[in-house]
């Protein structure tokens, strides 16, 4: 559904579950309260409140979530290039074009529309900040005084 850019994905986070001794249907709803439990995680470490999910997973009580592994999945050496906010800027404009083509081709969900939202929220952030990294001009400057 072109929700996310996969080239967008510096690292991972997995907390492994040991589910062996539980039936089937009480992993299933292990399985959905450790998701709601992320989801919940996620949102709130979130700098803009959100995540790109296309739909939120079901409601639970929240769980006690083991320690979680954390790893870089992008090499060394190709990492600054990823990193670099022109680019960044660049296939995040790409991801939104792609996303609002797919919308205006089917019928999609309220949560696919938030999420081409969320996806333009992060464009602009990452736009507000590249702009701010260039020097005032001397007449910019000169005609904020004024």
């Amino acid at each position: 559904m072109n929700v996310l850019d996969p080239f967008e994905v510096a690292e991972i986070c997995v907390w492994p579950l040991d589910l062996g001794h539980l039936t089937a249907e009480e992993q299933k709803e292990q399985l959905d309260c450790a998701e709601f439990t992320v989801f919940e995680k996620v949102i709130s470490e979130s700098k803009m409140g959100a995540v790109l999910n296309e739909k939120p997973p079901r409601a639970t009580p929240a769980v006690q979530l083991p320690k979680c592994y954390r790893q870089r999945i992008i090499p060394e050496d190709i990492f600054p290039h990823r990193k670099h906010p022109d680019i960044r800027i660049a296939r995040r404009a790409n991801t939104i074009a792609s996303l609002a083509r797919v919308i205006s081709e089917r019928k999609v969900s309220k949560g696919l529309r938030q999420t081409l939202l969320t996806q333009a929220r992060r464009l602009e952030r990452l736009s507000k900040e590249r702009l701010k990294q260039f020097p005032k001009d001397k007449d910019e400057t000169e005609n904020n005084d004024e």
